[in-house]
């Protein structure tokens, strides 16, 4: 089963787009975590939006996606590399009750404190070189409709998406308008003229439809009127990049103390990764060893077991 995104550009009208398919990999996503219904579509569709626009970077990184909430759900995160390798996971409040139907606003942004997150986090960073980070007011009552205007606000990007989720696939379509290349203004209003055209065959589909129907048959009903040029797909895939070493990290960064006062309570320090629910332990010798080793490495010795 491989999941699929497919570039495509309209020919002499300044608009591009994509279609993604996540099956295999939302259902990777799925199998580590039981989320309710609503959540599942929301962090479905996160997951897809993040393919849609990862697949337009130039960049050797990862994009990292966050939502962060004020309601039940306090946080989403999607994760998406430069490969299209992805994970994600969400954090709902503990013994949440959360209606089939309940809306975006209901979920994450109750007290109106909701806050939308992009960090570009590049592989290989210069001496002294951050991440880049935007970070603004959820704006916006549906995942769509939250990242089209940070687009716009953010990146002064006009873009659209159609985005839908359930238990078995997640789906999305994107459409964005190139920047302005200069010249006449009537070239100005035919771009402007051929954009709104392409958002109107945009709005013709529908929820309903954009679940239970693959792309291409998707992309020959949106525009098989129109001079598309398709490019070659890309796949999407779900990969954690979890490594005993990282969660040593972790550890060290909270410092000894605490780490030495929780190991002292609890005999072992037990920890599951959010995306992919492996398990790593570290007793007191392997603690104890991460704030003498020299290096991170030697700070994390092989466990005896890893369970999933």
């Amino acid at each position: 089963m491989t999941d699929t995104l497919q570039k495509f550009m309209f020919e002499h009208a300044g608009v591009r787009g994509e279609m993604v398919e996540l099956t295999h990999t939302w259902q990777q996503t799925l199998a580590r975590k039981t989320y309710p219904a609503a959540v599942q579509t929301i962090l479905g569709e996160l997951m897809a939006a993040s393919a849609l626009l990862s697949a337009n970077l130039k960049f050797d990184g990862t994009m990292i996606m966050q939502i962060h909430g004020d309601g039940p759900v306090k946080l989403l995160v999607v994760e998406c590399d430069a490969e299209l390798k992805m994970r994600a996971t969400a954090k709902l409040s503990e013994h949440a009750d959360i209606a089939d139907d309940a809306s975006l606003t209901d979920l994450i942004h109750s007290h109106g404190k909701g806050r939308f997150v992009i960090t570009l986090d590049p592989n290989n960073k210069l001496p002294g070189q951050q991440a880049y980070q935007g970070i603004v007011p959820l704006d916006g009552d549906s995942i769509a409709t939250v990242i089209e205007n940070y687009m716009q606000r953010s990146e002064q990007l006009d873009t659209k998406l159609w985005l839908a989720a359930d238990d078995k696939v997640a789906r999305g379509m994107l459409l964005q308008k190139l920047p302005k290349t200069g010249g006449a203004e009537a070239q100005v209003e035919d771009e402007t003229e051929a954009w709104n055209h392409a958002v109107m065959l945009g709005d013709t589909l529908k929820r309903p439809e954009l679940l239970s129907t693959g792309i291409d048959i998707l992309m020959h009903r949106l525009f098989w009127e129109e001079t598309i040029r398709v490019f070659d797909p890309l796949h999407p895939q779900f990969q954690c990049n979890c490594t005993r070493e990282k969660v040593g990290d972790m550890l060290r960064m909270l410092g000894e103390d605490e780490i030495q006062s929780a190991i002292a309570d609890l005999g072992t320090l037990d920890i599951n990764c959010d995306f992919c629910g492996k398990h790593y332990g570290f007793d007191k010798v392997d603690c104890a060893q991460l704030f003498v080793a020299s290096t991170l490495t030697e700070g994390t010795l092989p466990a005896p077991e890893i369970k999933h």
